[in-house]
């Protein structure tokens, strides 16, 4: 073979046979000689040329032509070209090709990024290679395309690219810091995209991709800072998007997708500080959503109106109050992390709508009531709702402007929240109907010891019996009912009702219950008899007071009574 070989700076075009391309050098002459064996043929050792090494260099053109089909003496095996350990000098342009055979140039060294625009191709193999990029817009692979373990230091480009395998990129470098490093916006593909352990500097574009498989950048790395580092809005995948251990500097940002499977954040950290750490906004996740295990999300965490079939989580991987958004986010059911109402009320005051210009949004807590009691935690929905409630009116009362309204408001949500719990807990109404009967009967108890009470009958306070008990025996006074001086029937230090009660003529009047009495005066649709027959009176010591605690009673019972009813009715509930 000729010793002196082409220079790697000329183009050779239009090349239509092999001694369009000769004196050939060692490398060139080494590929022809075993194009026919099928084997994966390695220059030097196989690996990525770090060096200008003459025994490796291999003209773009030359290995275009042997992709192309080459001429009668270069034909191709029908594995297709397989070459390793190569330096590519030159632009492999492949735009437009139809290649039905397996392109696999290993750990090769690309002095051009090779195009394939638009391009119909099986299967391309380019892993372990170095390349300052890579331009696929539009390429149709029958197959997959690997990029596993390559370095590449410029764009990465398979916008409207169909796949008929994977693209994988496992282990790769892609370094194109302030750009999308990898653009594969509209992409296609009958497999997935995996990123697994790859390091990419500048942004991932997904965004409106079809996938019948998972993205999957596990354990990867990604960093583009105050922009967009992972895009994948509108993306509709059949599988999970995996992001278990990665960690990424920028946003994610996952609008209006639709991922069949998980979205998994476990141990991942996301860092966007003071920005969107994680957008997930109107997106459907028919699996769920982990954030667990050592996840953190520095900057805001945002599920806005998207659809998560269960949330598996745990408390330490939450973000920072202020800088969480569940607003119309539906979801299924808690599969980890703690299931009680203290938890996850801490976990919904880490939203702070003020910081979005609204005073509260009510449906958070109703999606995670309704979670929780369908699950079994029947009194953990119900303090849930119970907060709801309390937020919401505090709501309400900040936008009256009226302080004369503000504190009615604030009297009305007082006595609602100590008396029924905003209508959550209607029986709390009868706890405190049970409380005033109680403290009835000490105090009416209290008026029976301190005689404190009287008849409530106008013939009993005329009678003689009554009239005269006021009077010890050693008194009289002239009654003009009987036209005579009576002497009084009280013994000393006897009080007069219980002369009263001493009387022949009172043992048919019936006898007065503490018990029986409270309960009349405090329920207002009963009717025992007790206040027909009996009521305080305040011309005696402690009569006073015990007849104002008798009209409170009796308010407090219709009201009681009232709230009760509207309570069970639900009349008092917030919409």
């Amino acid at each position: 073979m000729n010793d002196d070989a082409p220079d790697a700076g000329v183009v050779i075009t239009a090349a239509s046979s092999l001694t369009d391309f000769q004196p050939l050098n060692a490398a060139e002459a080494k590929v022809v000689a075993e194009l026919r064996s099928g084997d994966f043929e390695r220059l030097g050792d196989g690996l990525r040329p770090e060096w200008d090494d003459p025994a490796r260099i291999v003209r773009a053109e030359f290995i275009r032509f042997l992709i192309l089909g080459g001429d009668e003496g270069s034909r191709l095996h029908e594995k297709g070209l397989r070459l390793s350990g190569a330096r590519v000098t030159g632009k492999l342009d492949l735009e437009g090709c139809r290649i039905p055979r397996d392109i696999g140039l290993k750990d090769c060294r690309f002095d051009a990024p090779p195009v394939l625009r638009s391009a119909i191709i099986d299967n391309l193999f380019l892993d372990g290679s170095a390349l300052p990029g890579f331009q696929a817009d539009g390429l149709e692979a029958r197959g997959g395309l690997s990029l596993r373990g390559a370095v590449v230091t410029g764009e990465v480009r398979l916008r409207g690219a169909r796949i008929g395998g994977n693209f994988e990129a496992d282990g790769a470098t892609i370094d194109a810091p302030d750009e999308v490093a990898f653009d594969a916006d509209g992409l296609e593909a009958r497999g997935g995209v995996l990123l697994r352990g790859s390091d990419i500097r500048g942004g991932i574009n997904l965004s409106g991709a079809r996938l019948d498989a998972d993205v999957n950048a596990v354990g990867a790395r990604i960093e583009r800072p105050g922009g967009v580092a992972l895009n994948c809005d509108g993306i509709a995948a059949r599988g999970d998007l995996a992001l278990r251990g990665a960690t990424i500097a920028g946003e994610v940002r996952v609008v209006g997708a639709d991922f069949g499977g998980d979205f998994d954040c476990t141990s991942a950290t996301l860092a966007q500080p003071g920005g969107y750490a994680l957008r997930l906004n109107r997106a459907t996740i028919d699996g769920a959503f982990f954030l667990r295990q050592g996840a953190s999300v520095q900057g805001i965490l945002d599920l806005t109106a998207t659809v998560i079939g269960a949330i598996d989580d745990d408390q330490a991987s939450w973000p920072q109050t202020g800088e969480l958004l569940l607003n119309r986010c539906r979801y299924g059911a808690f599969i980890g992390g703690p299931v009680d109402a203290a938890s996850r009320l801490d976990w919904l005051a880490r939203q702070v709508p003020e910081r979005w210009k609204e005073d509260f949004w009510p449906q958070p807590y109703e999606q995670l009531s309704t979670v929780l009691r369908e699950m079994g935690h029947d009194e953990d929905a119900t303090a849930v709702l119970i907060a709801k409630e309390r937020l919401q009116r505090r709501a309400r009362r900040a936008r009256a402007k009226n302080r004369a309204l503000r504190f009615a408001l604030a009297v009305i949500d007082g006595v609602l929240a100590v008396t029924l719990r905003y209508g959550r807990k209607p029986l709390y109404a009868l706890v405190w109907l049970m409380i005033f009967w109680a403290v009835g009967v000490i105090v009416f108890e209290l008026g029976e010891r301190y005689s404190a009470l009287k008849p409530n009958s106008a013939v009993v306070l005329r009678s003689l019996e009554w009239t005269m008990c006021n009077l010890e025996q050693t008194d009289s006074r002239f009654m003009p009912t009987a036209g005579q001086v009576i002497a009084g029937r009280a013994l000393p230090g006897q009080t007069q009702l219980a002369c009263f009660l001493s009387q022949p003529e009172a043992s048919s009047y019936p006898e007065f219950n503490p018990w029986m009495f409270s309960l009349d005066a405090l329920l207002p649709v009963m009717e025992i008899g007790q206040k027909e027959y009996w009521r305080p009176d305040p011309s005696k010591p402690k009569g006073t007071f015990i007849l104002n605690y008798y009209y409170l009673q009796s308010v407090v019972g219709w009201a009681l009574s009232l709230l009760a009813v509207a309570g069970f009715s639900g009349l008092v509930k917030s919409k």
